[in-house]
C-alpha cells in the first residue's frame, strides 16, 4: 500500500467513518481509472512531405480531433526528411500509428504486421510536370534537363526513377526540395525545367504541362501498428470515416488531396511497395 493510500485511508476514517471510507476509496479508485484510460498515449508518424514545423503545424487539428474522438492521446513523431524516414522504417522503430503512401503501407505490413485502417478515397498518383518550352518531346524530352523532387524515397522520385530506365539517358535529378509545393516553386525560380508532384498538387498549376502520369495508387492511409489494441484502432478508423463531417478539418484533407477517408483492405496495396525496390538499404519481405 502506497503513502497517498495510506493518508487517504486516515483521512476518510475520521472525517467519513468506515462506510464513507470505503465510498471514498472505491469513488477515487474508479477516478483514477477513468483518469488512466483516457490518458493512454500513441505515436503518429507523417510522412515528411513538409519540413518537421509544418508538418506539426499541418496536422495538429487532425490529432486534436483524433484525441477528442477516440478519448486517447495522439502524439506526432516527425522526421527530419525522408533520408531519416527511410531509415526509422527499415529499422523498425516502434511506432503506433502511420499515415503514409501506399509502398510505405506494404512495406509495413510484410515486415512488421501493420495494419492499414482507413485511406483516402481519391487514389494517389504522380505527375512529371514541365515548364512549356521543355514539354514538347514528352518524358524523354527531359532527359539532361532538371527535374525537381523530394529525396529519396519519396514517392516521387522512386516513380520518376522508374521512368527512365537507361542509364545513359536520364533527367538531372534535384531532389532538395522540402515540400511538393517547394518542388514546383523551384522551377518557377528558372531552378528546374520540370517536377515530379502529386496530382492534386499538379492541378493546381495549370501553366506547367504534364509530360508523363504515374499509375494510380490507394490513397494517404492510416495504419496501426499490430500492439496497438484492437478497440483502438476501431476507434480510430471510426474517427476517420467521420472526419469530413467536421468541416473544421477541411483544410488537412485539401492539403493531402482528399475527400474524405474510406476503410482499407490490406488487399488494396498488393504490389504497392515494387517501386521501393531500388532504394537503397531495401531488402525483400521474409519469403519474398
Amino acid at each position: 500500500m502506497n503513502t497517498a493510500t495510506q493518508r487517504a485511508q486516515l483521512f476518510g476514517s475520521r472525517i467519513f467513518g468506515p462506510a464513507g471510507l470505503a465510498i471514498l476509496l472505491t469513488a477515487l479508485v474508479g477516478g483514477l481509472s477513468s483518469s488512466t484510460a483516457r490518458a493512454d498515449e500513441y505515436s503518429i508518424t507523417i510522412e515528411p512531405n513538409y519540413p518537421p514545423d509544418q508538418v506539426e503545424h499541418i496536422y495538429k487539428p487532425l490529432l486534436d480531433y483524433l484525441d477528442k474522438a477516440t478519448g486517447h492521446h495522439f502524439v506526432l513523431v516527425t522526421a527530419r526528411n525522408y533520408h531519416f524516414y527511410w531509415r526509422e522504417l527499415r529499422n523498425a522503430t516502434p511506432v503506433d500509428f502511420t499515415m503514409e503512401d501506399a509502398p510505405f503501407v506494404e512495406y509495413r505490413m510484410l515486415r512488421q504486421q501493420f495494419v492499414p485502417l482507413a485511406r483516402v478515397a481519391e487514389p494517389t498518383s504522380y505527375r512529371l510536370i514541365a515548364q512549356p518550352d521543355y514539354a514538347n518531346n514528352g518524358a524523354e524530352g527531359l532527359v539532361g534537363y532538371r527535374v525537381v523532387c523530394l529525396p529519396s524515397p519519396s514517392m516521387g522520385i522512386a516513380l520518376l526513377t522508374g521512368m527512365y530506365t537507361n542509364p545513359l539517358a536520364q533527367p538531372e535529378v534535384k531532389s532538395e526540395a522540402t515540400s511538393w509545393r517547394e518542388a514546383v516553386e523551384i522551377v518557377f525560380a528558372g531552378e528546374g525545367e520540370a517536377a515530379m508532384v502529386p496530382k492534386h498538387i499538379a492541378d493546381t498549376y495549370p501553366n506547367l504541362v504534364e509530360v508523363a502520369a504515374s499509375k494510380d495508387y490507394p490513397g494517404i492511409t492510416v495504419s496501426a501498428a499490430s500492439t496497438v489494441p484492437e478497440e483502438v484502432q476501431s476507434a480510430v478508423r471510426d474517427a476517420l470515416l467521420a472526419l469530413h463531417e467536421d468541416e473544421s478539418l477541411y483544410e488537412v484533407l485539401v492539403e493531402i488531396g482528399a475527400s474524405r477517408f474510406v476503410p482499407a483492405a490490406a488487399s488494396d496495396y498488393t504490389g504497392s511497395e515494387d517501386i521501393l525496390k531500388g532504394t537503397f538499404g531495401y531488402k525483400p519481405p521474409p519469403g519474398g
